[in-house]
């Protein structure tokens, strides 16, 4: 198991851009290069920052990979926003997708937190 793969932000972004990937299976084809392209990236960078970030020397460095982990979680905010309004998510699986990004949002954060503290 890589050393990123301990961590409860990393499990939980990954967990998100499954979720993401499974969700967006079903939008319209039309979209395939506009909105479902955008928020696969921002979950694919969300956890893919906190793997890269976690390999680097120096918590400043590991510091700066989690605040970009966070910007493109604050992107699927506004992204399921969006999807939500244009109807391509609805009732429980929005439900399901904003907890595990606000839960992802958290775990990140205080991870932050924890390496700035070391920094």
């Amino acid at each position: 198991m890589a050393p990123h793969e301990k961590l409860e932000a990393w499990q939980a972004t990954h967990a998100l851009a499954l979720a993401v990937y499974r969700v967006t299976d079903g939008w319209p084809r039309a979209e395939q290069y506009g909105l479902t392209s955008q928020v696969r990236r921002a979950a694919f960078s969300a956890a893919s920052n906190i793997a890269e970030g976690a390999a680097k020397r120096g918590a400043k460095e590991f510091a700066r990979f989690l605040d970009i982990s966070l910007g493109s979680l604050a992107e699927l905010e506004y992204s399921f926003r969006l999807a939500e309004d244009l109807g391509y998510l609805k009732g429980e699986v929005l439900v399901k997708m904003k907890g595990l990004q606000t839960s992802a949002g958290r775990l990140t954060r205080r991870l932050l937190q924890a390496v700035l503290r070391r920094a």
